[in-house]
């Protein structure tokens, strides 16, 4: 349903707030400015070993990934995600909302076509998604206990090609989540994933550990480049420490209701509610920018609840 009125049908629980002053501008340069996309030259090399390329004038995710396709001589469809600073598998170190302009970009890709059958004996089953902004949902945490834990060959960082032989490739998370919430319990079905290649000191992870802020930059005032799947990327401050928390505590609020983690994702959310002044208009800038997620009402009252909490702390 749409966003508008939710608000209204529970006036009750929402604490009303004073008018806030409208947040300073944000120091910001798009990449489009060719003065600027010229200047910034990141390092990148395949996780499981190459020689190190020059990856620059690039201005969003898509144009980056091919960049990177073009640098190493492979097909852009190989490309699964990217990791910052570190070559293995790590879910925290995802590319994601920012690249520090120091930071040194590791390209994963294809590995070995994995077919299993699972039996969904729970109503969930503990997969957490997430996607590369380019089309390729893959698996960023495995819960503890849970109904896939109990299949070993499934690990962080599996592309989700198809779910009963119906791709997903071109899919966002949050459509499949919703594809594997929807599969009826006790329905036996095939999941079809590929595994990121791995090097010879790479060792496969089952799941990932504490949620952690996506770049080493956050509070630190440097600059970052912040890449968006629609439109140009901007050059601009890295988040301020109490940003930093926020859209953490949103990026849970996503994984709690709907199974997915997106620190770009959540930090729009993030944007569309921390200088508003009542939940109304809230509603009404994620209806405009982010609709076409369906969000549950109960996410969007406890993200507004998060607004509120920061806001009691800061002054934005």
């Amino acid at each position: 349903m749409p966003f508008s009125s939710l608000f209204r049908k529970k006036k009750d629980k929402v604490v009303a707030t004073k008018p806030q002053p409208p947040p300073a501008p944000a120091v910001t340069a798009s990449l489009e400015d060719n003065a600027v996309k010229q200047k910034l030259v990141f390092n990148a090399q395949l996780a499981q070993g190459s020689p190190t390329a020059s990856i620059e004038g690039f201005s969003n995710v898509k144009e980056l990934y091919k960049k990177l396709s073009e640098a190493f001589n492979i097909p852009v469809s190989e490309i699964i995600f990217c990791t910052l600073n570190t070559h293995k598998c790590d879910m925290e170190r995802l590319l994601g909302a920012q690249i520090g302009l120091d930071d040194f970009i590791f390209v994963h890709t294809k590995g070995e076509k994995k077919v299993l059958t699972l039996t969904k004996s729970e109503a969930a089953l503990g997969l957490t998604i997430t996607d590369n902004g380019a089309g390729y949902p893959f698996v960023k945490r495995i819960r503890a206990g849970s109904v896939v834990e109990k299949y070993e060959t499934v690990c962080v960082g599996d592309h989700i090609e198809s779910i009963d032989n119906v791709s997903t490739v071109g899919t966002r998370h949050f459509q499949v989540a919703k594809q594997l919430k929807d599969i009826p319990l006790n329905t036996t079905f095939l999941l079809t994933l590929v595994e990121p290649k791995k090097g010879f000191d790479m060792i496969a992870q089952r799941g990932a550990g504490k949620a952690a802020p996506s770049s080493n930059n956050l509070g630190t005032g440097k600059s970052t480049v912040r890449l968006r799947s629609k439109g140009p990327a901007t050059l601009e401050e890295a988040p301020s420490e109490d940003d930093g928390k926020a859209v953490a505590r949103i990026e849970d609020l996503l994984e709690s209701f709907m199974g997915i983690r997106d620190a770009d994702l959540s930090s729009t959310i993030w944007e569309c509610g921390k200088s508003k002044n009542n939940p109304d208009e809230f509603v009404s800038s994620l209806n405009d920018q982010l609709g076409e997620f369906g969000f549950p009402q109960e996410f969007i009252f406890d993200v507004w609840g998060v607004v509120l909490d920061m806001r009691s702390k800061n002054t934005f």
